[in-house]
């Protein structure tokens, strides 16, 4: 077991609630990538424990982990009220204004008939942080007074469920993308909502780091025992058990494969239920709303009365046109690239995962993780459209509306997303035809 320590190793740092100053049970997890059974090691603050097979880190440690996640949580909502309580930007060009306010970036798509483009970027820059982050206050608030407050388990396994769909960090891309966009034909001026909202995007993302998974459920309902005669060193599948990816403890399945966590509660089985018919259904529905994403106008700009629909490819080719190459690189990437490469990595994997080798599972593995990290940036189109549509609002003289492929790009995104995370990584692993190379075993009996 791999874990990295930091300087400071002070035996105070460790919580007295910490799951380390348990050493009358020894730890056991299975790893959610490639299912390996290993004992974890005792950490302290900075240090984590990584999986020997697959490099998975399995848990990090963190110093004060309710205080830090508690402060951090605290500041990112005091920011987020700050950014929808002022102007987000304003633009003025030919004696022509407007300035918008954050939420106007989602309301604005509802009248021109996209409530569904509305809900999506209502839901990933605004309500959904909003919740994770009154979760985390909720969660921790309860742990440093020494008595979780009713639903707290509920409210850890949403937070998990929560975190690939909150998107501000996103969203400020598309920001900066979407100003430099009109620099050359505007005055752009940034407002407090602006500057409040990127404070919250990097304290959000440094909230969802600052969690300390394992610290927290050992603090909401302790450690229950492994099951007996548990044997390291194997796959969990292999011996009827299953690791929780909610709060990785290691629970027996009843004969179908099948069960629930003891701890949280999650549902469990040897491998998710058809995860490839599921994997492969979600691809087919991203290629074909990817036409139509492409084939149509994703906005129509109005300029002194001339309209002038563009695609996302024409998008790309009229920036690039114009000399705003940074911008056109952004766009072709997140637009083009990172959706049609999520697509055929997850094909590749769906295909080759029948006929798998531990030989090459850790370099599928990591494609899977890169695959799996980068889909959420594509929505970068998406909301570059929705604050172009907020801000720019003059009539005829200068405006612009979204295109129907405004909605069928968001479908592509999230049904890619979707397509990642019903893809079960464990089965890059599973090769009875492999000679598997294992670490040391030994028996576990509690």
């Amino acid at each position: 077991m791999k874990h990295t320590a930091t300087a400071n190793n002070l035996s105070a740092d460790i919580a007295p609630a910490s799951p380390d100053s348990r050493t009358s049970l020894r730890r056991m997890r299975a790893c959610h990538e490639c299912d390996w059974v290993v004992v974890l090691p005792t950490l302290r603050p900075g240090e984590h424990a990584t999986c020997p097979r697959c490099g998975h880190i399995l848990v990090r440690r963190h110093f004060r982990p309710a205080q830090r996640s508690m402060a951090l949580a605290l500041s990112a909502l005091i920011a987020l009220i700050l950014a929808i309580s002022f102007p987000f930007v304003s633009f003025e060009a030919r004696g022509i204004g407007n300035n918008i306010e954050l939420t106007q970036t989602a309301t604005s798509m509802i009248g021109f008939h996209q409530p569904l483009v509305a809900i999506i970027v209502a839901l990933t820059i605004i309500v959904l942080p909003a919740v994770y982050l009154c979760g985390v206050i909720w969660l921790q608030l309860g742990l440093l007074r020494a008595a979780p407050f009713p639903f707290s388990r509920g409210i850890a396994r949403s937070l998990t469920h929560l975190n690939p769909w909150m998107m501000a960090d996103v969203f400020i891309i598309a920001a900066l993308v979407s100003l430099i966009k009109i620099a050359g034909m505007a005055q752009i001026i940034l407002g407090v909502s602006f500057w409040a909202f990127c404070a919250f995007a990097i304290l959000l993302l440094m909230t969802t780091r600052s969690i300390d998974a394992d610290w927290m459920w050992f603090s909401l309902a302790g450690e229950p025992q492994a099951p007996k005669a548990i044997r390291t060193g194997e796959t969990a599948a292999s011996q009827g058990l299953a690791g929780c990816s909610t709060c990785g403890l290691i629970n027996e399945l009843d004969d179908s494969g099948h069960g629930h966590c003891r701890r949280c509660g999650e549902a469990l089985h040897l491998r998710l239920p058809h995860s490839l018919q599921r994997t492969w259904a979600l691809l087919a529905a991203a290629i074909v709303m990817y036409i139509p994403a492409n084939v149509y106008p994703i906005m129509t700009t109005t300029l002194l009365g001339q309209s002038n629909p563009s695609t996302i490819i024409g998008g790309v080719i009229e920036l690039s046109q114009k000399g705003s190459w940074p911008i056109a690189a952004v766009i072709f990437f997140a637009s083009i690239v990172v959706p049609v490469g999520k697509i055929l990595a997850l094909i590749w994997l769906s295909i080759v995962v029948q006929k798998s080798s531990e030989l090459m599972a850790n370099t599928r593995t990591k494609l899977y993780r890169i695959t799996e990290f980068i889909g959420r940036w594509s929505m970068v189109d998406l909301f570059v459209v929705a604050i172009l549509v907020a801000l720019i609002r003059a009539g005829n003289l200068m405006s612009i509306t979204p295109g129907p492929a405004a909605l069928a790009f968001g479908a592509v995104v999230i049904l890619t997303m979707l397509a990642a995370m019903t893809f079960d990584p464990r089965l890059i692993w599973d090769s009875p035809q492999t000679a598997r190379k294992q670490p040391s075993k030994e028996t576990i009996n509690e």
